[in-house]
């Protein structure tokens, strides 16, 4: 089935449960939401997404936060802590140095567990509960860990997370274990790791909540809805590019279905919706691959590496999705150095906005576009930065400046100073 941006709002179905259903992006095959446990088709195990006989118009939408949607989310409310409502930071030195017109940076590490994923578990969790599920597992870099464990707490529910062993941030273990989750460290990477939790899944061992999950991504499309009001709000226009890093693919999947769903329902014109660009890590680019080279789908990378653990990921589930969304939106994809991003986190740190390293990947994927002509001096960019400076101090020390040992006396620190 056509994932086309100009397709109609589609035909309520039979299985359809208050409008709301699931439906593959591949054969087109439409399931019941709620009546059992499904990931992908049970015709052709393609990706499904969840679908709305009326997609919502923006006077649908009242409140704060990711529940403000619940008019394009399969239920009202959810298990929340809250989340949402993250800041559209202004940073005109880091605007000037690129040279766009805009640039504002869409700060998603101020979720309460410190990342973006809380948008995807807020409305997973709730979907777990309404199928009666028991344990909640994922496989993660570290982010879909920590915030799996505090909502599987705040619902009460059993959580079993799968690291790769030696590959995960401090910070996210740590969030992980706090909040009581159970943690596997496989000795594997991602990839591995969600293989074998897909196998739980499949066995019936764990309810699955990684992006692979259709529910997951409504949450995480509230991030486009916000970006979209609150621009407006401030230039009276949308922006006409959202930059942001990859790694499953799950976040461009998820604004590319919210531009989609605006558009079906006549609230955004279809000349309005921003370039979709993507950014990955030199060292894990298969989305940057198949954009490169026109192909359909991504090829997966067994050997990743790469500082910016939270896209070190050689196998984006969510390619399928993905891919459309940036070339119907007339975006792109491009890899970036490390070294690269290191740059680019010292500078978003330069105006104050404290991210961990695979956040300023949209940053130095920006800058770099920039300057090979992609992006003109005219656009009105937002960068997506997706998580909190804190999540990796590891890194955010190795990129800071080094401390000054002083003696104990005022007077020799201010002659320290002076020197």
């Amino acid at each position: 089935m056509s994932l086309e941006l100009t397709a109609p709002a589609p035909e309520e179905p039979s299985v359809a449960d208050d409008g709301t259903w699931l439906e593959c992006i591949a054969c087109g095959a439409q399931f019941a939401p709620f009546e059992d446990v499904r990931y992908t088709c049970d015709d052709c195990d393609g990706l499904l997404e969840v679908r709305y006989a009326s997609p919502p118009t923006w006077d649908d939408f009242e409140g704060r936060g990711v529940w403000r949607y619940n008019a394009a989310l399969p239920f009202e409310e959810g298990v929340s802590l809250p989340e949402g409502a993250t800041p559209l930071h202004e940073v005109p030195r880091l605007e000037a140095d690129v040279g766009v017109e805009t640039l504002r940076v869409k700060h998603e590490g101020m979720n309460p567990t410190g990342s973006f994923k809380d948008r995807g578990m807020t409305v997973g969790v709730r979907v777990a509960k309404e199928l009666g599920v028991g344990r909640l597992a994922c496989a993660s870099t570290g982010n879909t860990s920590a915030a799996l464990a505090a909502y599987g707490a705040r619902g009460g529910m059993e959580t079993l997370v799968l690291l790769p062993a030696g590959k995960v941030a401090a910070g996210k273990i740590a969030q992980a274990s706090l909040h009581d989750a159970r943690i596997l460290e496989v000795d594997g990477n991602f990839d591995s790791c969600l293989d074998i939790v897909q196998d739980l899944a499949a066995r019936g061992e764990a309810y699955l909540l990684n992006s692979l999950n259709p529910f997951r991504l409504e949450g995480q499309k509230t991030i486009g809805l916000e970006i979209l009001e609150e621009f407006h709000e401030d230039y009276g226009s949308y922006p006409d590019r959202i930059v942001l890093p990859v790694g499953n693919a799950g976040n461009t999947s998820a604004l590319y279905k919210a531009f989609r769903e605006l558009v079906q329902s006549g609230a955004l014109d279809v000349d309005d919706v921003p370039k979709l660009t993507g950014v990955q890590a030199e060292g894990a680019a298969p989305m940057v691959e198949a954009i490169e080279n026109g192909w359909d789908e991504t090829r997966r990378w067994d050997e990743v590496e790469t500082r910016a653990t939270a896209i070190r990921i050689g196998n984006p589930v969510n390619a399928p999705k993905a891919l459309p969304g940036i070339r119907e939106t007339n975006g792109t994809a491009v890899a970036v150095s490390d070294e690269e991003i290191t740059e680019a986190q010292r500078d978003l740190a330069g105006e104050g906005v404290g991210v961990e390293p695979a956040s300023a990947a949209s940053v130095a994927g920006l800058r770099k576009l920039r300057a090979e002509g992609v992006v003109d001096a005219d656009e009105q960019v937002v960068c997506l930065t997706t998580g909190h400076l804190l999540k990796d101090p590891d890194a955010a020390f190795e990129a800071g400046d080094d401390p000054e040992p002083v003696p104990n006396d005022t007077e020799a620190v201010l002659e320290h100073l002076a020197e």
